[in-house]
């Protein structure tokens, strides 16, 4: 995850986001997308209003010959874009969109030719936002969420869902997917979770229908495409939550928005959210393993501690005992938080928090080996929400084939 205050260099600005990796190498994903996708948000969106300032140049007549060459090459260059219902929104909706879809195929391109980094078979969602004074803009891919905490005209406090699950379930997501060559199905023994498959193999398996990544999938509907929305923020609106599934698994979006508005300080909201995750997973399946849980908790009045982050840094941890859980619970030592950020305009991540108590990292490591904790990248791939098999590459049946 990531909070970038004063984002693009615009005082009043901040972007946030939240990146839930799946596969063996999900988390070099998700750290890769972490890193550089608001650099590309950033880039583009100043590209974007630049060209606008152009085409502004221009309605006044003070276009050159040469200036107006380039912008019928930018304007070609342009995805398209849906604008209806413009006239509702202002500018940096129309501008931010455009600025998001390109980022987010440029940021997919990237990991296609990644050098270091296998995304055939590993991925991430992104839940990323955009706040600039009232007006907020959200680009969702994958599972993650977002939810507004904000006030009704009873003066209750209320949880508002700002995206959608985007999974296999989805009507619209199943039929493209189907239409290219996709299968989509749940197996028996979880009937409630759709799956994306390989035309004519028992796999991946994945349980969302856009991601960045996953390219075993992209030529049979898995899309990197951004969901993009639009609000314009009120008085009434209190706090913006983003999270991982591994929170909405087990929490309602009233449940969360409550646990939040009743934590005893602001800088510890998201910590609260993340404990009472890891409970409720330990709750309801004592035998799965604890869902990656992260939180970004973006407070929308302008007090300037308005920033709270955590997420459980040890979820592949396997508890030995009923009293190691209990401890774990009870000492909270799986939990990274990320501390409320300065106006400064640098951008914090979870790993620059996880070691400020001057712990050595080679004693975490010591301490996981004293504990018996075994770590493996492909554990991931088995849980609810993410892989179930990996496509197997056999290469004397492939010449086998070709012959």
């Amino acid at each position: 995850m990531i909070v970038w205050e004063n984002f693009g260099s615009r005082t009043d600005t901040v972007f946030c986001g939240i990146f839930d990796g799946h596969g063996p190498y999900g988390h070099l994903v998700a750290k890769r997308v972490r890193d550089h996708l608001p650099l590309k948000l950033s880039a583009h969106w100043e590209a974007n209003v630049s060209s606008e300032d152009v085409f502004r140049d221009f309605s006044l007549g003070s276009m050159t010959s040469e200036n107006m060459s380039l912008l019928l090459v930018d304007k070609e260059s342009r995805p398209s874009i849906d604008f209806l219902g413009s006239e509702k929104h202002p500018d940096i909706f129309e501008t931010l969109k455009e600025s998001f879809l390109k980022a987010f195929k440029a940021m997919d391109r990237e990991l296609r030719v990644h050098p270091s980094i296998d995304s055939f078979c590993s991925g991430t969602t992104a839940v990323t936002l955009v706040k600039q004074g009232p007006y907020l803009v959200i680009g969702n891919l994958g599972d993650s969420r977002a939810v507004l905490g904000t006030r009704d005209k009873n003066n209750m406090l209320t949880a508002v869902q700002l995206t959608v699950d985007l999974k296999p379930n989805l009507p619209a997501e199943a039929e493209r997917i189907r239409r290219c060559k996709g299968r989509v199905f749940a197996l028996h023994d979880e009937p409630e979770v759709t799956r994306v498959w390989l035309p004519n193999n028992d796999s991946p398996g994945l349980a969302m229908a856009r991601a960045f990544g996953d390219f075993c999938l992209k030529d049979f509907g898995l899309i990197s495409v951004p969901e993009i929305t639009f609000r314009h923020l009120t008085e009434n609106d209190e706090f913006v939550v983003l999270a991982t599934d591994g929170i909405w698994d087990v929490l309602s979006n009233e449940e969360a928005v409550e646990i939040i508005a009743s934590a005893p300080a602001r800088s510890s909201a998201a910590r609260a959210l993340v404990e009472v995750a890891i409970r409720a997973w330990r709750y309801k399946y004592p035998t799965s393993k604890v869902d990656d849980c992260a939180v970004v908790c973006l407070f929308l009045d302008s007090n300037s501690n308005h920033l709270s982050t955590a997420s459980n840094g040890n979820t592949e941890v396997q508890p030995t005992s009923k009293d190691q859980l209990d401890n774990d619970i009870e000492e909270n030592n799986n939990l990274d938080v990320l501390t409320p950020l300065n106006q400064s305009g640098i951008t914090r991540t979870e790993e620059e928090t996880s070691l400020e108590g001057n712990e050595d990292p080679s004693m975490l490591e010591n301490m996981n080996s004293d504990m018996g904790i075994n770590w493996s990248a492909l554990e991931g791939v088995s849980r609810v929400n993410t892989l179930v098999n990996l496509p197997r590459f056999i290469p004397e049946k492939e010449e086998k084939a070709g012959k």
